[in-house]
């Protein structure tokens, strides 16, 4: 299924998930927590992560009604899930350490013996490379999930779940290559009486407002002074314009006829929706495409710029698109690289903090490396 469509199947759980008063949180959850659906959710998602590291499906097999048709697809997707990541670090030459997670509770409704939950999970997962380049990278995922819980014989079990992030990508169609990237380098800078796109600030912006994820700063929450697009069919494309464009944390590249935010309001086309950022900024020359293609030409155009730092170079600060079937479905921030030189991105939507740009990708995407001209 296109992400895109995804996306709108997802709707209905992000709008469940706005950030709930206090108040109203303990009104709802004091009940079930006589209940202990609190500590099922805690078990389950330790479990989960658990799961992550060694793929021990023991790990969470009894949390799921496996005859039930709903149930053993959440399972299965859980399971999924695990295989991807393994499958996805083995053709990386990484291998997974370790694994943490926390939860964020936003609502639970118990009515009966069933049990409907809003939360947000923090996921950080940390790799090593097998052969080289010694050190772990540490990364975060930030998930919604709406969770229906069912009680029988006295305790719960998943009944079925929709959630934002599931790197449920077919592990047969992760990218092979015999590419690997090499260690960056900075390229040398000129004095300049003037810097149009402050980098440091949008690097910061980034990483301060990546949303849900582990690792992002301002409580793990968006910048309030933008709209949420998550419920309107993704927020990844608004996140990247405030990351390059807002006037007082970001990068402040100015608005222009076409690309402009109105605050109460909402963003322009170009603003919020895909290819129309894209075109944006190659036609306003803010953008500049300087690597294209499948993984591997993405490797391989990033080493040989390495090679001339005269070239411009991929740099934090700057943007990846993710095209699929000739369309951009995507966007990310780079905002550094893992002691291989690997680039590694921030997102919303799919809320991400310094994770390796192509995870949960395939080999049908294509990449778009577009540097933001200083």
């Amino acid at each position: 299924m296109p992400r895109i469509e995804k996306l709108k199947l997802l709707c209905m759980i992000l709008i469940l998930i706005p950030v709930y008063s206090l108040f109203l949180f303990r009104a709802q959850a004091e009940p079930a927590e006589q209940d202990n659906v609190i500590p099922f959710l805690q078990e389950l998602f330790d479990d989960r992560t658990r799961l992550l590291m060694d793929q021990d499906k023991k790990h969470i097999e009894n949390h799921y009604l496996i005859t039930d048709k709903r149930s053993n697809y959440a399972y299965h997707r859980e399971m999924n899930r695990a295989e991807y990541i393994h499958e996805w670090a083995r053709h990386r030459k990484m291998k997974f350490v370790n694994a943490e997670s926390t939860i964020r509770v936003a609502r639970i409704e118990v009515l009966g013996d069933t049990a409907k939950i809003s939360l947000v999970q923090s996921l950080k997962l940390s790799y090593e490379y097998i052969h080289s380049y010694p050190g772990r990278h540490d990364f975060g995922i930030g998930t919604r999930h709406g969770i229906t819980l069912r009680k029988k014989d006295k305790r719960w079990y998943v009944e079925r779940e929709w959630y934002s992030d599931p790197l449920e990508e077919n592990s047969k169609k992760i990218q092979k290559s015999d590419l690997f990237f090499s260690p960056h380098k900075d390229p040398a800078t000129t004095e300049r009486a003037i810097h149009k796109y402050n980098r440091a600030r949008a690097i910061d912006y980034a990483n301060k407002y990546a949303g849900t994820t582990w690792g992002a700063g301002n409580g793990q929450r968006y910048n309030q002074k933008y709209l949420d697009y998550n419920s309107k069919g993704g927020d990844c494309t608004n996140f990247s314009s405030q990351v390059i464009g807002d006037a007082e944390e970001g990068g402040g590249l100015p608005m222009k006829s076409g690309w402009h935010y109105l605050y109460g309001n909402g963003g322009s086309q170009a603003w919020v929706q895909t290819d129309a950022f894209r075109n944006f900024l190659i036609r306003s020359g803010y953008g500049r495409i300087i690597g294209q293609g499948s993984f591997s030409d993405i490797v391989q155009s990033v080493n040989e710029r390495q090679l001339h730092l005269d070239k411009p170079q991929l740099l934090p600060g700057d943007l990846i698109a993710y095209v699929l079937k000739g369309d951009v479905d995507h966007f990310s921030v780079v905002v550094g690289f893992d002691q291989s030189g690997y680039p590694l991105v921030n997102s919303h939507t799919a809320d991400r903090f310094r994770v390796p740009f192509d995870l949960g990708w395939d080999k049908h995407t294509k990449y778009l490396l577009i540097h933001i001209q200083d």
